[in-house]
């Protein structure tokens, strides 16, 4: 009897053990932060932090190559400064500008390259052979061999570019320039500008649709998101967003229906339904949000919140956020990478 109760106690132990495995992670979050330098890594599983590297100065832009097998980000020596102060009294360390290149199993930066002055956004081709870079006091968008380093082109566009997209379609790559409220419209494969739309608004990030038909412009001043048909490159409306929203990051979920929109000192995301270009949401997140990705599966999306130094984890099928997570001083950028199998 002693032997069989035994047995019993060993196997219900046994299959409570089996019955609730440790959680493993599916992806990664690398949050960019822009103050301190350096990289947060989130675990998607638990939604907390397993590391910190750092990586250079004013870490902004980030993002994976399509094989994951390379966390790309930018770097810039230029001084946080707000509109109108005199760069004089802030001379730009421009030795510290580069594009870091992170080894996301190592968790280190590996390399860092020479990409022009002051890189801010950038965006990868579907291929991941090529970076777009938006190099924000040269008035340029540089095109980058990713296998090499080195720059395959330039072209010019106005003023403050920043926001840098990749049709997923064509390959067009569209850049935003704040001082003007342009968007450039950009063939790569000739290096030059095909269309220049005016969208007004001091344009900081686009989203095209799954299907490349559409992209969608998020406008900071004007408090708006600009519809625009990306294949005549004509601004077709303006969706106007909650009072108090500052247009920053954008994103668009997997099936295309719908577009999420940090609002910046807003402290909100905007939830926009593609098919009636109509605001449906406002979910309340941090301080400041900015960088915004979503999870691989769809289900939670992430937005850097530069205000209070954390990121809002968001449910998106509940529409609320589920936590914070503190990172390092003025989260910028969100990259999401899924784990190796």
């Amino acid at each position: 009897m002693r032997f069989s109760t035994l047995a019993i106690s060993y196997a219900a132990a046994v299959s409570i053990t089996l019955a609730a495995p440790a959680k493993s992670p599916n992806y990664f979050v690398y949050v960019s932060n822009e103050r301190s330098g350096d990289v947060s890594v989130i675990d998607g599983a638990t939604d907390a932090v397993v590391a910190t590297f750092g990586v250079g100065k004013r870490p902004r832009g980030i993002h994976a190559t399509p094989d994951g097998r390379r966390i790309l980000v930018t770097l810039s020596g230029s001084p946080r400064m707000t509109p109108g102060v005199d760069t004089e009294r802030a001379p730009a360390d421009k030795t510290a500008d580069g594009l870091g290149v992170i080894d996301p199993v190592a968790r280190k930066l590996a390399d860092r390259w020479h990409v022009g002055s002051d890189p801010e956004q950038f965006a990868i081709s579907g291929d991941g052979k090529f970076a777009f870079i938006a190099n924000e006091d040269d008035a340029s968008a540089l095109i980058v061999d990713l296998d090499s380093g080195q720059p395959r082109g330039k072209i010019k566009v106005s003023a403050e570019p920043e926001g840098v997209g990749v049709n997923p379609v064509n390959g067009e790559v569209y850049v935003t320039c704040e001082d003007k409220g342009e968007v450039f419209a950009i063939s790569t494969g000739e290096q030059r500008v095909i269309a220049k739309i005016d969208v007004g608004g001091r344009p900081r990030s686009v989203a095209f649709l799954p299907d490349g038909s559409r992209v969608y412009v998020a406008c900071e001043s004007g408090g708006y998101v600009a519809v625009v048909d990306a294949r005549s490159h004509q601004l077709l409306s303006k969706i106007k967003l909650p009072t108090g929203s500052l247009p920053m990051g954008s994103a668009i979920s997997g099936d295309g229906k719908e577009l999420y929109v940090s609002t910046g000192r807003g402290n909100a995301v905007a939830v926009v339904d593609t098919e009636k270009n109509e605001l449906t949401e406002k979910i309340p997140v941090g301080n400041r949000a900015w960088g915004i990705a979503l999870s691989p599966d769809g289900s939670k999306l992430y937005t850097a919140n530069g205000a209070s130094d954390d990121v809002s984890v968001v449910d998106l099928k509940m529409r609320k956020e589920l936590k914070r997570i503190k990172v390092g001083s003025s989260p910028w950028g969100i990259a999401i990478v899924s784990a190796a199998k």
